[in-house]
């Protein structure tokens, strides 16, 4: 009886570790895509940036940038499984698509100049970000103002 209590909590150990294991391997292939996906980010912001895209590309690239890199979110992380959506679907399929408009020879280009720069670190670049910050409150004072004579007048 005994013994059987012993071989069935060594059972459940070693299940347990197996499980362990399996979460640990499902988080690194989670960070490692982040990873991936940060870096074609970066190869859009640097294909924005070079004259062979064409601007239809330029501005999509740039709008799926803004959009992965700025804090605010069309749908509040907050709220229960929606609030991820956006970041699981909707900048993946944004980075997709624009690298889909751009050609093969500048996509190549612009992932070796994002590879080296994430090799030197994070990059940070404070007047960017306040840009985007002061973009989204002026957006969303205008809509504000709009919403509010549309809905009071």
């Amino acid at each position: 009886m005994f013994l059987d209590s012993v071989r069935a909590l060594q059972y459940h150990n070693s299940w347990g570790d197996k499980m362990g294991e399996q979460t640990t391997s499902v988080f690194q292939l989670i960070k490692s895509k982040a990873k991936l996906l940060k870096r074609e980010a970066f190869v859009l912001y640097f294909a924005y940036k070079d004259q062979r895209v064409p601007w239809h590309a330029k501005l999509f690239a740039i709008c799926v940038v803004a959009y992965a890199f700025s804090p605010i979110d069309f749908i509040p992380d907050f709220i229960p499984i929606l609030g991820y959506l956006d970041d699981i679907i909707l900048v993946p399929l944004g980075i997709w698509l624009a690298l889909k408009l751009i050609p093969e020879e500048v996509i190549s280009d612009c992932r070796a100049k994002a590879q080296e720069l994430m090799a030197k670190g994070k990059p940070k670049n404070w007047v960017t970000g306040i840009s985007f910050i002061v973009i989204w409150i002026l957006l969303g004072t205008w809509l504000s103002w709009y919403l509010y004579k549309r809905l009071l007048s």
